[in-house]
């Protein structure tokens, strides 16, 4: 028995990756600007349910193209999130990310509060002026987010709702759904900071071309 890989070139495991993805896809409905995003979906999870559970809202991808190449704000629920952005390509674009979960004084007010660090942490976001969120793992801070929505607050140009979970996390992505905010979704319990950070490469790769 080999133990030895048969490709060990990461441009070529991708390349290869994504010809063995569109093989077993064939044919699909996603537009030219949708399936990449998809595409790393699928590559990241090696999920095919992702094909049918993720949902653009019309224009989505335009809007946060457009904030992607003015230099976003991105704010995102987990520091997971934010470790596996390509704050490279983000800064180049004249972006930046933030992940307030974490702060003391956001823990220091929820525990006052007797709510999640997530939920406070959004309210930071948004008053910190946020152009893009990823939300990959808290319900609450997607139901937060729409809450100061609804409320008066500033339109994202993106809503990246993909929480994973089983409490609250399917039914806050079927509230965004039904909302007339630019989203992106993976509907049901699937989802996690991982394909979160992975649509906002995506997306990063084609504000750059």
């Amino acid at each position: 028995m080999s133990f030895a890989p048969t490709i060990v070139d990461p441009a070529a495991i991708e390349t290869e990756s994504f010809r063995i993805i569109e093989a077993e896809v064939g044919l699909h409905g996603f537009d030219s600007q949708e399936w990449p995003v998809v595409r790393r979906i699928i590559h990241t999870t090696a999920d095919f349910d992702f094909l049918t559970t993720t949902v653009f809202a019309p224009g989505a991808i335009a809007s946060a193209l457009s904030a992607l190449r003015r230099g976003a704000k991105v704010c995102c629920d987990t520091n997971m999130v934010l470790a596996g952005v390509s704050k490279e390509r983000l800064t180049r674009l004249g972006g930046s990310i933030a992940c307030h979960v974490a702060d003391p004084e956001v823990a220091r007010m929820a525990k006052a509060e007797g709510v999640t660090r997530s939920i406070v942490a959004t309210r930071t976001g948004v008053a910190a002026g946020c152009d893009i969120w990823l939300i990959g793992n808290a319900p609450t801070a997607l139901f937060e987010l729409l809450r100061l929505v609804q409320a008066g607050a500033p339109r994202p140009a993106l809503v990246v709702g993909v929480p994973v979970g089983f409490v609250g996390a399917a039914e806050a992505k079927e509230a965004l759904s039904v909302t007339d905010l630019p989203y992106i979704v993976c509907r049901g319990r699937k989802g996690g900071s991982a394909i979160a950070a992975t649509i906002l490469n995506a997306l990063l790769i084609l504000a750059e071309e």
